[in-house]
């Protein structure tokens, strides 16, 4: 079977969308570092819009901050590859032709930079995940420690780290005169654009203070909130893609019909028209994302941690088990809601309705081992800042706590057999180092609560919290999983 390429796309299906403009004339507007799945699935769908619009500005060049896996599987094809949109109702694939190079930063960091620093370039975004921005996730501040900060202060013009290449970039251009890049964080961060500005800022002064005082006074860091379900893509996906498009494509990405990006409108040196793809710009992003983090995200790692010590491989087989819509609901509903500012106008329980029926999708197989990966990172903003408002209320903190204490033991390496978790965290290590003599659920609490970068000092300090996390964790290892989380089935629960 052919590849998937320029001299094989007008020989697909009728039915399988293309790009119809003309690639080669194409500029590289924009820079985006963290080239998976995610990206490839969300903005580089809504940008394919504007290029099909005829506004060739809007290129991009994607960049991979480790792994050369996504630049070898898209090479060969000219940067295309297949997003197929998946649901109880059929399939629909698009072929996305706007990236146009794909760089490893580690293989050639000069390359990188110096793709950030061309003229062409106005818009540097990034999905890096949280763990990418070397910032202590309970503070949001720069982690001045972290092994690849340490290396960029030492090696300025050879980053490694996402920061490092920011700071390195902004340098390189205030020097050429060029008009500054837009920082566009696109990743899971509260106040995203706020803590990536903090911590380029941060990285900047530490190397020069005039730098870091020019980052403070000229690059714009709008927020964002972004929505799409995207599993990681398996053999078996690829075979459903080359058999509907007749050409093999070595790294399709699924997803759902669902899409969301919310936008703050601070791009100084232009953007792309996006809203004619339907994003939305406004000043509100926070609330936006504040809903998304607490509703979506913390139920979806809610249910990635039960679920998995449950036996589950899916968010949808979790769903489907005794008592998990329930917890969900309850958890959104009555913990997670109550906390969050209001959106005029917005249909909460439609939103939530939406999310449930998201998580049932049977087409998806999104794999709770993979919505587990780096918890550390991702707890503090999915649940930990729920759990902070609860107490602050004199709330319920019970569905909160029983995700919590669900982490707990997965990331401590054993699962309710007895079996090694492959447990995939920046944490990872130190974890099982101080849980390893942990013999009660007491002692397995107060090993966690002295990570401050997660819990901060006020959790580890907070009895109502520690007794509440310690009897969900007591609950989980007499009754497991499965059992805990059927309590909460009831009439009613979807």
């Amino acid at each position: 079977m052919k590849r998937l390429s320029p001299e094989t796309l007008d020989a697909l299906p009728p039915g399988v969308e293309r790009p119809r403009y003309d690639r080669s004339a194409v500029k590289s507007g924009i820079v985006h570092l963290g080239l998976g799945a995610f990206h490839r699935a969300h903005q580089a769908v809504y940008t394919e819009a504007v290029l099909a619009a005829g506004d060739l500005r809007w290129g991009t060049v994607g960049v991979s901050l480790r792994s050369p896996e996504t630049r070898d599987a898209l090479a060969p094809q000219d940067g295309l590859y297949t997003v197929a949109v998946r649901d109880g109702s059929g399939d629909r694939f698009q072929v996305i032709g706007g990236i146009l190079r794909q760089l490893v930063a580690p293989q050639d960091p000069a390359a990188v930079l110096g793709a950030l620093a061309h003229p062409d370039a106005r818009i540097v975004s990034l999905t890096v995940t949280e763990k990418g921005y070397c910032h202590r996730p309970a503070t949001g501040e720069l982690d001045e420690t972290h092994p690849d900060i340490v290396h960029d202060l030492a090696h300025p013009n050879e980053p490694r780290s996402a920061p490092g290449f920011l700071v390195e970039a902004i340098r390189l251009r205030r020097a050429a005169g060029l008009p500054p890049l837009t920082v566009l964080s696109c990743d899971n961060l509260p106040a995203n654009g706020h803590t990536v500005a903090r911590v380029v800022r941060r990285l900047a002064e530490l190397r020069d203070p005039e730098l870091g005082a020019f980052v403070a006074d000229t690059i714009a860091f709008p927020s964002t909130m972004i929505d799409r379900i995207v599993p990681a893509t398996t053999d078996a996906d690829r075979a459903l893609v080359a058999s509907a498009l007749g050409v093999e494509d070595a790294w399709p990405v699924m997803t759902e019909p669902f899409t969301q990006w919310v936008v703050e409108d601070d791009f100084p040196s232009g953007r792309p028209d996006w809203a004619r793809a339907g994003v939305t710009f406004t000043a509100q992003v926070g609330a936006f994302e504040t809903m998304k983090l607490r509703l979506l995200n913390g139920s979806h790692s809610t249910l990635a941690y039960l679920g998995y010590l449950a036996g589950h491989e899916t968010v949808a087989d979790t769903m489907a088990a005794p008592g998990f819509a329930a917890l969900v609901r309850g958890l959104m509903e009555e913990e997670a809601s109550p906390t969050l500012p209001p959106l005029a106008g917005f249909d909460l329980d439609a939103y939530r309705r939406e999310l449930r029926d998201r998580f049932r999708n049977p087409a998806l197989r999104h794999r709770t081992w993979q919505i587990a990966m780096d918890g550390s990172q991702k707890l503090p903003q999915r649940l930990l800042n729920t759990v902070r408002d609860r107490l602050a209320a004199g709330a319920s903190i019970d569905r909160l706590a029983l995700g919590l204490a669900a982490w707990m033991i997965y990331a401590a390496g054993r699962d309710e057999t007895g079996a090694a978790i492959d447990v995939r965290d920046p944490l990872a290590e130190r974890i099982r180092t101080a849980t390893a003599a942990a013999g009660t659920p007491q002692d397995l609490v107060a090993a966690y609560l002295d990570f401050h970068e997660v819990f901060g000092r006020d959790l580890a300090s907070s009895p109502r919290f520690r007794e509440t996390v310690t009897a969900a964790v007591d609950r989980l290892k007499t009754d497991g999983a499965s059992r805990s989380v059927a309590r909460f089935a009831v009439e009613g629960s979807a």
